[in-house]
């Protein structure tokens, strides 16, 4: 039994140390974690995640060619025509925008070009910042577990194909995509009144005394100005035809093709090539250049996404590969006897692991181990998302520094911060939503 906790203090070790360096440093850790175990304490390492690695490089570089193409840019400019088009109902389509980006794109990335023309309609029409900047952030990483292109979807859906139940991208989405909607719309709903009235929060009065305060105030913020190359609405077109694709071969499985021994290609092997093929569609319609795509943003993203998870998600099911019987024989009661409790120890995990896609590789195998069915493990992915919790995500911080009001922020007790009741609200309606909704499906 000692040797578990040991190995066990070695893996939150790992993952601390991960999280302090930051970057790819979690996936580098994690990898000399995988060697200790393997010469130290005499464990069989697990297989590395490959399959799931191949399916995020795939469907990132399709998204990273996406932005270097315009299509980023075009659909931002999309959402700020419908918050100037009704300002008064910011807080809603705010949220709303931001999550349905990222289901869209897989990424909550593109949140960065928003939040300015939040910031902006809320000042215009006089509605405090805070209300809906600090949704959007929330919003914009709660649409990751509803996007069949996001890393943390296509993840689960690996994961779970080797098992008896395995899921199908559709089962996932049709389950997370109105989960998620109700959590957003629940926490938009709280968030209506939340703080003071501009005209009514002392601070930001005083803070109207300065010229310099109130000129930036009343400075414009849009996306509407830039012009966007003419390929860039055709790349949004392509791109959506590829997850349309991956959708429909997830609902109509006999379409997809054999494998030359009698069976058809895996799902997930079919999202791979699916998604690398739009992304070359793109790329031959935008003439974008390979450098470029290697530059942008979500594909530096999606590269520390992928070292993370082959170095951590290999030290976690190594782990739990050599203590199954420890764990199995100590909480498969409780966790069969109330499967929702897991979504406790989700959530934790997530709260320090900055990434979604991450805390399932890490969890799910645990959960699989402890006898948790995929649909049940469906039922609590909303609880993944909990890094809003210490509010050091860059979206949140992005939030942060672009609500030139000031109202958006970290209280002095470091917890009492802007996203932490958007973001309860938020993951725990959804995660509620989830359960039933699984339950009611299956």
């Amino acid at each position: 039994m000692w040797t578990f906790w040991v190995e066990f203090a070695l893996l939150l070790t790992a993952i601390l140390i991960g999280i302090r360096r930051g970057g790819v440093a979690l996936g580098m850790i994690g990898g000399l974690g995988v060697a200790v175990l393997a010469f130290v304490f005499r464990v069989a390492p697990a297989e590395p995640p490959i399959t799931v690695m191949l399916i995020i490089l795939a469907v990132v570089t399709a998204s990273a060619t996406l932005q270097v193409a315009g299509g980023l840019d075009f659909l931002v400019q999309q959402a700020e025509k419908v918050m100037r088009k009704h300002p008064q109902q910011i807080t809603f389509l705010a949220p709303l925008s931001t999550f349905l980006l990222t289901m869209c794109v897989g990424t909550g990335h593109a949140v960065y070009s928003l939040l300015p023309v939040i910031a902006d309609v809320s000042l215009k029409t006089k509605i405090r910042p805070e209300r809906p900047m600090a949704m959007a952030s929330v919003a914009s990483q709660m649409g990751i577990t509803a996007s069949p292109a996001a890393a943390a979807v296509t993840s689960l859906l690996a994961m779970t194909a080797k098992s008896s139940q395995p899921l199908t991208l559709w089962q996932i989405v049709m389950v997370t995509i109105p989960a998620g909607l109700i959590g957003v719309l629940a926490a938009a709903f709280w968030s209506l009144k939340r703080g003071a009235e501009l005209d009514q929060d002392p601070e930001y009065q005083a803070r109207l005394q300065d010229p310099d305060f109130r000129a930036s105030i009343e400075k414009s913020v849009t996306t509407l100005d830039k012009t966007l190359p003419a390929h860039a609405k055709p790349a949004v077109i392509l791109f959506f035809s590829g997850i349309l694709l991956v959708v429909l071969l997830a609902l109509f499985p006999h379409w997809l093709p054999a494998d030359g021994k009698g069976k058809t290609v895996p799902m997930t092997t079919a999202v791979q090539f699916v998604m690398l093929a739009f992304g070359a569609f793109i790329l031959f319609l935008s003439k974008a250049k390979a450098a470029a795509i290697a530059r942008s943003e979500v594909f530096t993203a999606g590269m520390i996404a992928v070292v993370s998870i082959f170095g951590i998600a290999w030290m976690s099911d190594t782990f739990v590969k050599a203590n199954e019987a420890f764990l199995v024989d100590n909480i498969k009661v409780m966790v069969a006897y109330a499967p929702w409790t897991f979504a406790l120890a989700m959530f934790a995990v997530s709260a320090f692991v900055k990434s979604q896609a991450a805390t399932l590789t890490i969890m799910v195998p645990f959960g699989l181990a402890l006898g948790l069915t995929p649909h049940q493990l469906l039922a609590i992915m909303p609880s993944c998302y909990a890094y809003f919790f210490f509010a050091f995500y860059p979206s949140d911080l992005a939030a942060i520094n672009m609500d030139r009001s000031g109202t958006t922020r970290i209280g002095r007790y470091l917890l009492n911060h802007s996203f932490m009741m958007p973001g309860l609200i938020g993951v725990g309606v959804s995660t509620v939503a989830a359960y039933a909704l699984t339950h009611f499906y299956f």
